[in-house]
């Protein structure tokens, strides 16, 4: 039987910002969170990338990691247990980029206890068919949100929600700038000059039927509640979370 999408709370992490566990010794307030979103991962083990960057733009910055993690088995090897006896449900999110390795991984994580929902997000410029074909192989007992680019929100979104989809979710923009050495760098975009987009991407979706999880520059409590004003179904929290003190003054 399938599962239904719900969040007791609106707020949950992004991927990417808290682990791949909840942490109560981490410092901030997971009990103020609907659900716990694990940082990405893939089939096979992924290393840093060679050139690691965070390059500082007004309004935001953006960093390149190459997303390293341990790799699937090692993430279910050590998380799984953690994942059951957490307070809060877990949405785990996977790169998705091969729907074969998708499926593998989704299947096995059907049978993971409070696993709540996949979250399945796509290296950029990904056809539309190898999302769609994602769902095609993957979709089962657990819900499955799409992480989409603001761009593809509004025109692939329809089409996954028509064929069973839970939810779409805001990945986070993309972008290139200099860095001081005079080298272009390429990556993910974080900061609140990206609000005002995303709010919008959340309004256009809202207005179409689309359930959407808002993200991108929510940087206060204020901003969570606009995108909800806004028809959120819930908000994702990112880079604010490193630095909370500082984001609230």
């Amino acid at each position: 039987m399938k599962r239904d999408l719900y969040f007791s709370k609106p707020l949950v992490n992004a991927a990417g910002s808290l682990g791949f566990t909840p942490d109560p010794r981490s410092g901030i307030p997971l009990d103020s969170f609907g659900a716990f979103v694990t940082n990405p991962i893939s089939l096979r083990p992924r290393l840093p990338t060679a050139h690691p960057a965070v390059v500082e733009f007004p309004g935001g910055f953006f960093m390149h990691t190459g997303l390293p993690n341990p790799g699937f088995n090692g993430v279910i090897k050590k998380c799984a247990a953690k994942w059951n006896r957490a307070d809060l449900p877990i949405i785990v999110h996977l790169m998705a980029d091969r729907p074969e390795e998708t499926q593998r991984m989704v299947r096995d994580l059907e049978n993971v206890e409070n696993v709540m929902a996949i979250q399945l997000g796509f290296a950029p410029l990904l056809a539309d068919d190898i999302i769609l074909l994602n769902l095609d192989m993957c979709l089962g007992e657990v819900p499955l949100i799409f992480a989409l680019p603001h761009e593809q929100v509004l025109t692939l979104g329809p089409r996954l929600m028509e064929s069973g989809a839970g939810a779409v979710s805001l990945a986070s923009p993309r972008g290139a700038t200099y860095d001081k050495a005079g080298k272009l760098v390429t990556g993910r975009m974080y900061g609140p000059s990206l609000f005002p987009r995303a709010l919008d991407v959340v309004r256009s979706a809202a207005m179409i039927g689309l359930p959407i999880i808002g993200s991108g520059g929510v940087w206060s409590a204020a901003d969570a509640e606009a995108m909800l004003k806004a028809g959120a179904m819930a908000v994702e929290t990112d880079a604010q979370l490193w630095a909370p003190k500082e984001a609230e003054q």
